[in-house]
């Protein structure tokens, strides 16, 4: 079993290194491949300084396209997606959701934050199936291909409608003192509150698309 971790990253440089530092270093991973997502700072050099593989999207084409061509690019069977802006996070943490996927009783595993700040804690404890952090085969994420097209920041979202519908077998694995940074702490309040507002947006819409 390959793993291939996949970061889809936009304008992330200066926090990025915080989740490649326990990738790279962490034995449960084979490769790691950072999605450019069409960024205007210094993503993709700060990326090459962990000598990971990096791919340049030209345009901002949003989060699910930059998974996909994480996967296009990806070597592995097994995929693990997590995002760029994490804090908190270890390679004990990496382990643990490759484990709970090798252990071979979920389909889908999905890390969720706890014990770390309170805000992303209390909305991943009430939408845990929100998390950009899970592990899937690259088979399964075929069968996820049509639904998650065009979906932007609900790709998680259309990923647990599919997993649903279709009865995959998902498994949580906690990820103690994990959290993201926010938008608003990204932007400044308004860039960050618009940007919050149109990622809901994408996660209603995945609601009502059709699978």
């Amino acid at each position: 079993m390959k793993v291939s971790a996949i970061i889809p990253a936009f304008n992330e440089a200066e926090r990025i290194a915080a989740v490649l530092a326990p990738l790279t270093s962490s034995p449960a991973v084979d490769e790691v491949i950072v999605v450019d997502d069409g960024s205007t700072d210094a993503t993709s050099a700060e990326a090459e300084r962990f000598g990971v593989r990096v791919v340049r999207l030209p345009e901002n084409r949003g989060k699910a396209a930059a998974m996909a061509a994480g996967v296009e690019a990806a070597r592995g069977d097994v995929l693990l997606f997590l995002d760029a802006d994490l804090t908190g996070l270890t390679p004990s943490h990496i382990v643990a959701m490759v484990d709970a996927y090798r252990a071979g009783d979920a389909d889908v595993v999905i890390g969720v934050f706890c014990d770390g700040r309170l805000g992303t804690d209390l909305s991943q404890r009430i939408a845990g199936f929100l998390s950009g952090q899970r592990v899937m085969s690259r088979a399964h994420w075929e069968r996820a291909r049509g639904a998650v097209e065009d979906t932007e920041f609900g790709i998680e979202t259309a990923l647990t409608r599919l997993a649903m519908k279709e009865g995959w077998r998902t498994k949580k694995v906690m990820l103690s003192g994990v959290s993201h940074i926010r938008k608003e702490e990204k932007r400044g309040f308004w860039l960050g509150f618009t940007d919050r507002m149109a990622m809901y947006w994408d996660v209603v819409r995945s609601f009502f698309r059709k699978l």
